[in-house]
């Protein structure tokens, strides 16, 4: 079974909230994780990360995948995007 360190999306619409989970590579975004490292809040002003380095440093010990948004978010230069399917792609 492989697992991926990723984003699953959780609040109200138009007012994401994302739990940072481990996964398995194969289930839908929102399904069902197999542990939840911690949660991401973009709406603040000062966006709010909290995560446990030890159970994510475990997980990639074990050879769980990272997503690039993950990576980007833990690096900090991670920049949320609100999604416009009207917005004309580069």
């Amino acid at each position: 079974m492989s697992v991926t360190i990723r984003l699953a999306r959780i609040g109200k619409k138009n007012s994401p909230t994302y739990k940072v989970v481990v996964s398995n590579t194969r289930d839908k975004r929102n399904g069902r994780p197999v542990e939840i490292l911690g949660n991401y809040n973009p709406a603040l002003k000062e966006k709010s990360l909290t995560i446990d380095k030890e159970k994510l440093a475990a997980w990639k010990a074990k050879g769980a995948l990272v997503t690039d948004a993950v990576t980007s978010l833990l690096a900090g230069n991670y920049t949320y995007v609100k999604y416009s399917p009207n917005a004309k792609k580069e």
